[in-house]
């Protein structure tokens, strides 16, 4: 009975083990990362080698799983000491942890080991559960500061996101029955609103599109240049050198490059909150359609295509198609968003 019990803790804890690993991995693992690591084949022992662990030594498996247990533990100790002051509702099971490792050890003496991992595992959910909250709420009020909703912001994101999504079915489990503990489950869903809010924030314009920045017109009523009558100017003008690069003021997606109307050439970027930037009368293109686009990469030159005086870039921003005016972003997003990321 004995042997049975440890053995259904080790399934137990290692079944929680896989779960923390897949919302891990699905959300911190690196591309790059993701290529080095398949390139180097790691090999990781298959479920025979583990049951032959499990049939064969115990105390084997007690220490494997402690020195895993440790290296977590190593990892919490990096998380920032700040994150308990967050309001949140994440649970504490160190007092119920503690009382299950006692009757443990009374009545299975061999598995206390497992139990006290299962504890400690469990602490460590709840700490990264506080920690993904932590990053979210810095996320959100960064974004507050730039005068942005949070909540448009990741319904768009989410929107984007659920555009080009599948693949098979497979729940996440913490147990041999299929159940997920509901820790586990409110782990996941802080990492999602973790990794939606901070997507968020890198769609935020934060670099400024011109490289000569000398501003020849700004954002609202002005006299319009040909007509002369008051008219809206829906974007900010940058003086430059004709051929001057211009960058992409955020991550995002091309989803226009060509000639629209007074534009003249222009280069639409879709990004993934709800925002769009629009760079026009360029005099020539450099980026296409459908391509992915770094903050700061270059997407063509300055020019004086469309209805344009001189040579200038009419750079736009738009949420959700309602023009704002680009420059806040500009002034004020690099900090915000270095304060929001930390160091």
């Amino acid at each position: 009975m004995q042997k049975g019990a440890a053995l259904g803790a080790v399934l137990f804890a290692t079944g929680w083990a896989g779960s923390m690993g897949v919302m891990a991995w699905n959300n911190y693992v690196a591309e790059s990362n993701l290529a080095s690591f398949q390139s180097e084949k790691a090999e990781v022992a298959d479920h025979r080698q583990r049951l032959e662990a499990y049939g064969g030594n115990l105390e084997r498996v007690v220490d494997d799983l402690k020195a895993r247990q440790d290296v977590l533990d190593a990892m919490s100790e990096m998380l920032p000491e700040d994150i308990q002051t967050v309001d949140t509702n994440v649970t504490d099971s160190s007092d119920e942890t503690a009382k299950t490792v006692k009757q443990v050890g009374a009545m299975f003496p061999q598995a206390v080991g497992l139990a006290q991992v299962e504890a400690r595992q469990l602490a460590y959910v709840e700490n990264m559960t506080r920690y993904a909250d932590w990053r979210a709420k810095r996320a959100e009020e960064a974004l507050r500061k730039l005068n942005l909703d949070p909540r448009e912001m990741t319904r768009a994101t989410r929107r984007v996101a659920q555009n080009a999504m599948g693949g098979p079915l497979e729940l996440l489990a913490t147990s041999a029955d299929g159940s997920l503990d509901p820790r586990f489950e409110r782990l996941g869903f802080s990492l999602s609103r973790m990794a939606e809010l901070e997507l968020a924030l890198e769609g935020v314009p934060q670099v400024v599109p011109a490289a000569d920045q000398r501003i020849s017109s700004r954002f609202g009523y002005r006299r319009d240049p040909f007509t002369r009558r008051s008219a809206m100017h829906n974007g900010i003008d940058f003086k430059g050198p004709h051929g001057s690069p211009i960058y992409a003021a955020a991550k995002g997606r091309v989803t226009f490059a060509g000639r629209r109307g007074g534009y003249g050439k222009c280069v639409e970027i879709t990004h993934t909150n709800g925002i769009m930037t629009r760079y026009a009368h360029l005099s020539r293109i450099d980026a296409k359609v459908g391509q992915s686009i770094e903050a700061g990469e270059t997407l063509g030159g300055l020019g004086s295509t469309g209805r344009s005086t001189g040579p200038h870039l009419h750079f736009e921003v738009r949420v959700n198609g309602r023009p704002v005016n680009p420059r806040p972003f500009l002034e004020t997003a690099p900090d915000v968003l270095k304060e929001a990321r930390g160091n």
